[in-house]
């Protein structure tokens, strides 16, 4: 698994999951769930018509985990992705 973010594990950051290249002309989000790994900890979630917001707070120094953000659109089409979160101290 692939780290491509870094937060320090006493951070709480938002992490945007931008949909807008994915989504077709006059379509929007109309759901989002979001999920993470246990040990890191979901704050609260939030979305517009073509991006999802996550708030993560918590995790372990040196330990990897996964944010992933489920959508569906008014259009009845559904896709998820994934980021990853490395916790280091900064």
């Amino acid at each position: 698994m692939a780290t491509n973010h870094i937060k320090d594990p006493d951070a709480t950051l938002d992490w945007i999951f931008d949909w807008s290249q994915w989504l077709s002309p006059l379509e929007n989000i109309t759901s989002s769930v979001m999920t993470v790994s246990p040990g890191i900890t979901l704050e609260s979630s939030g979305f517009s018509a073509s991006t999802a917001t996550a708030w993560v707070s918590g995790g372990s120094e040196g330990r990897v985990y996964q944010v992933s953000n489920k959508i569906t659109t008014n259009q009845g089409r559904i896709d998820e992705r994934s980021i990853t979160i490395r916790v280091t101290n900064r």
